[in-house]
């Protein structure tokens, strides 16, 4: 049986892979680049290039090839937006210290910790530093 990931449609990525992703947005948003050029920047083979562009395409981010140049599609920071990030490693009560403030991207880890801990909508217990 697979895994479920229904709170969390994108795909994991290695440490690895996102930075070299991060590393493909960086140079596609400055100006347009060549396919040789990135594949030299980024040290990878025609295969692997190729398949970090879908995934980046898969996850909304557009990156469209005018001959045998790429340019990144809209801000470097709303690709960030989109692009899936390690996993940190995190322990749960790191979750529940990280998962207290008023951001987006605390009351999205939050969810997700409510979500792991079927709180059932009652609110995370609040951990003091």
């Amino acid at each position: 049986m697979g895994k479920n990931n229904s709170h969390d449609p994108s795909p994991g990525v290695t440490a690895q892979r996102a930075a070299r992703l991060y590393r493909l947005l960086s140079l596609t948003s400055e100006k347009a680049q060549t396919r040789t050029t990135l594949l030299r920047k980024l040290n990878v083979d025609l295969r692997g290039f190729y398949r970090d562009l879908e995934m980046l395409r898969s996850l909304g981010i557009g990156i469209p090839a005018d001959g045998d140049r790429y340019r990144l599609l809209g801000t470097l920071d709303e690709a960030l937006a989109l692009l899936p990030f390690p996993d940190p490693g995190l322990s749960l009560r790191d979750a529940l210290l990280l998962c207290n403030g008023r951001t987006d991207a605390h009351r999205k880890l939050r969810t997700r910790v409510n979500t792991l801990l079927g709180s059932n909508g009652r609110a995370v217990p609040a951990m003091g530093t």
